[in-house]
């Protein structure tokens, strides 16, 4: 949390299987079909009947994410306590939030942007006298928001970042969600956009809410690497073994081996970078091949100077000392 970057800790090669590629294909094609049909008569359909929000099935993903968050919270519970998982828009949603709660842990996640919110007080309307007594209330207008739930307002430029937070019922939930919503202004034009993130801990605060959900995008940067530097692309193996050990290793390139050989160097330039390491050491070589060649070895001083000379050949970001030489 600190340092604001994140770590890969467990890597799990997961082969569907052949009636989950069957399923895939069956949803794809009620998509299409239900495209090509004429649309659906209004009403609820005949014989059906309520769904127990409370009984969740879950399906092959979330079952693979629940059996990795289990083997996580085995291996470091015990040193490194954790109270929350954020994962992104796709799992935003209620049988992913179930999923976490069964392992004792909270969700941060994103809603869709049209998600049907309404605050989490009873209803105040007046009962009509017949069906069940309303649970929601008047729905959330996100763009317009009550001031009463503003929490911070800040200008950048022609922009104003508006961030509400709200405790908030859904109909797809069967318990309360800590919404916070940022509205963004521009306030030349007056358009507007919006982000809705929400927890299932309702005591977490608005900012901390926010910055954690943006430290997850820390993981792309994880895969960035990995893949551009690494090889975590470029292999051709199909066997479980065969795999899990180049993904393995280019992972630990980029956390294990590559970050502490950039320590130092990022003391003297911040933004020292892999490019730049891997120039440097690929002038180290250079120069050691070459001096090889030579009946004479230059001096201490002389060498030195070469291999911080031919050290900068490619690099982006020089060291403070190798500018002034």
């Amino acid at each position: 949390m600190r340092e604001e970057r994140s770590y890969p800790l467990q890597v799990t090669q997961t082969v569907k299987s052949a009636e989950g590629k069957a399923a895939s294909k069956a949803r794809a094609e009620a998509r299409k079909t239900s495209k090509a049909v004429d649309k659906c008569p209004s009403g609820r359909p005949k014989g059906s009947r309520n769904k127990d929000k409370q009984a969740v099935v879950l399906n092959p993903e979330l079952l693979r994410i629940q059996t990795c968050l289990q083997m996580l919270l085995k291996a470091v519970c015990a040193t490194l306590p954790l109270k929350y998982v954020v994962m992104d828009g796709h799992f935003g949603n209620y049988p992913s939030a179930f999923m976490v709660r069964q392992t004792k842990l909270d969700l941060i996640s994103k809603l869709r942007s049209d998600a049907a919110l309404s605050p989490g007080v009873p209803f105040a309307g007046e009962y009509c006298g017949r069906g069940p007594r309303p649970k929601y209330g008047t729905r959330i207008d996100v763009r317009h928001m009550d001031t009463k739930y503003l929490k911070e307002t800040t200008i950048d430029g022609q922009l104003r970042i508006d961030i509400y937070q709200v405790q908030c019922l859904n109909k797809e939930f069967a318990f309360p969600l800590n919404v916070v919503i940022i509205v963004k202004t521009n306030l030349q034009t007056g358009a507007q956009a919006h982000v809705i993130l929400f927890s299932t801990d309702l005591q977490l605060a608005c900012a901390k809410l926010v910055k954690f959900y943006r430290l997850r995008f820390q993981i792309e940067f994880n895969f960035r690497d990995a893949k551009q530097y690494w090889g975590l692309e470029d292999f051709m193996n199909v066997k479980e073994v065969a795999v899990e050990n180049p993904v393995n290793q280019a992972f630990f390139m980029v956390h294990g081996l590559s970050s502490a050989l950039l320590r130092p160097y990022r003391l003297q330039n911040p933004a020292y970078s892999i490019l730049d390491l891997k120039a440097r050491y690929r002038g180290h070589r250079y120069v050691g091949e070459t001096i090889k060649m030579l009946l004479k070895k230059p001096d201490e001083v002389l060498l030195q100077d070469i291999f911080h000379r031919i050290a900068q050949l490619g690099a982006i970001h020089l060291l403070f000392q190798q500018a002034v030489t």
